[in-house]
């Protein structure tokens, strides 16, 4: 009896989660395309982004446009014909769709409706700068793109300092220098960083070093582009416990400065406050204020 292919299978009903490159073209899987072609309608972020991929491949599937900005508009469509039997593709313009891309409500809608949901794996900009990152692989928090606003940005890092496992960031290229000084100031100059630029395409680069190193290798460019995911090791609870004393000592002295000490003042004042000498104080502070440099 001759066995049936893969792709003589019809494609069962439901919604299929596509994964795109990232970059560059011959990272589609086989499947991917087999499902591309098989759908009756592809859900995108931008069809215009996703005709690119269509056409080069040469698949004419009807497109509709499903972003942030009428994600929940799309999906009461979109789940009303998965429930009469549709296949449905959804994609991004590059990756998992969801994954910081729009995808997760219809998915979640999906899901509470009872509509079979199909992964497509492929390329993923989190994993691929992961594995090439020469950082611990054993763990890992993707956290997604910090705030936009510094202040917001540093408490963001703030409630990741103690994290052991290696924090993974999405950041776009006209924030980059911001986001490195900031999480520089908050998880220390000199914790392990990787920043993937480009991952796949043909200006792909992996800076590899310190917060300290990454932030004046970029500043030292005339100008920041491409996709970029940063990287940053996970915590030593030893140099978490020095590094909070730090940004303690920090913070004390600027709240005393703010209300008229002097440098000395403030820490006579600290001193006293922690029962130690003036002196330790004082190296500590001297340590804290080279780091910063």
């Amino acid at each position: 009896m001759k066995s049936m292919n893969i792709a003589d299978i019809p494609l069962a009903p439901g919604l299929y989660i596509v994964a795109t490159p990232i970059g560059n073209l011959e990272d589609i899987t086989l499947r991917a395309l087999r499902v591309l072609r098989s759908v009756d309608r592809i859900a995108c972020e931008d069809t215009r982004q996703t005709q690119k991929l269509l056409s080069h491949f040469g698949i004419s599937v009807p497109t509709l446009s499903c972003h942030a900005h009428n994600e929940r508009e799309c999906s009461e469509k979109l789940i009303a014909e998965l429930k009469t039997g549709a296949r449905i593709a959804l994609v991004s313009d590059a990756g998992m769709p969801g994954i910081s891309d729009p995808g997760s409500y219809l998915v979640a809608q999906a899901v509470a409706a009872g509509i079979t949901v199909f992964p497509v794996p492929g390329p993923s900009a989190v994993v691929s700068a992961l594995a090439a990152s020469g950082l611990d692989t054993t763990t890992f928090f993707f956290a997604g793109f910090a705030p936009s606003r510094s202040g917001e940005r540093r408490r963001f890092f703030e409630n990741l300092q103690e994290e052991r496992a290696t924090l993974v960031f999405y950041e776009a290229p006209h924030r980059i220098l911001e986001t490195l000084r900031d999480a520089k100031e908050t998880f220390g100059a000199n914790r392990r960083a990787v920043l993937a630029r480009e991952i796949t395409k043909i200006h792909e680069e992996f800076l590899r070093g310190t917060l300290a190193e990454l932030e004046q290798n970029l500043a030292a460019r005339d100008l920041q582009r491409g996709e970029m995911t940063l990287l940053i090791a996970g915590a030593d609870p030893e140099a978490t416990t020095q590094q909070k004393s730090e940004v303690s000592l920090r913070r004390q002295m600027a709240l005393y400065q703010v209300q008229g000490l002097d440098e000395q003042a403030a820490l006579k004042r600290i001193a006293r406050e922690r029962g130690v000498s003036k002196s330790e104080v004082y190296r500590e502070w001297q340590r804290e204020q080279a780091r910063r440099k």
